[in-house]
């Protein structure tokens, strides 16, 4: 299997790698319209406004929606899973579910789900697992 690529960063991304690095999840909030978003960027999707700080979510979530991919990838043995996760704090994401078959079976839509962190080179990526306790 080959190795998965390794993400690139970006100044206005830095901070969301840094915190996953140290095995956080960051996401940022908008203050005018208190709006939690995602992906990263400075301006608030919502209102535009630059007025945008970082924070620690959660890292809890709940499986929104999912594909199966059958086909190989860099990286991906298939099967594997490709989800929508949508965090506790209202953002939704996209990322792999990892400790969980890649099968209908599986994957109850609206599973409670954690996040965990992948190491890719000097890189730490976020993924979603089953939540090991309980509801999310």
């Amino acid at each position: 299997m080959s190795q998965r690529q390794e993400p690139v960063i970006y100044p206005e991304t830095q901070f969301y790698w840094d915190g996953a690095k140290a095995g956080k999840l960051m996401l940022q909030r908008c203050a005018p319209c208190d709006a939690a978003y995602f992906p990263p960027r400075p301006f608030c999707p919502g209102c535009g406004s630059r007025d945008v700080a970082a924070f620690a979510a959660s890292g809890r979530g709940r499986l929104y929606s999912y594909v199966i991919n059958q086909m190989p990838a860099p990286g991906y043995e298939p099967p594997f899973a490709v989800a929508i996760v949508e965090l506790e704090e209202g953002p939704r994401m996209m990322s792999n579910i990892v400790d969980c078959a890649a099968d209908p079976e599986a994957l109850q839509l609206d599973m409670p789900l954690e996040v965990t962190f992948e190491q890719r080179g000097e890189t730490s990526v976020p993924q979603f697992r089953p939540t090991t306790g309980g509801a999310a």
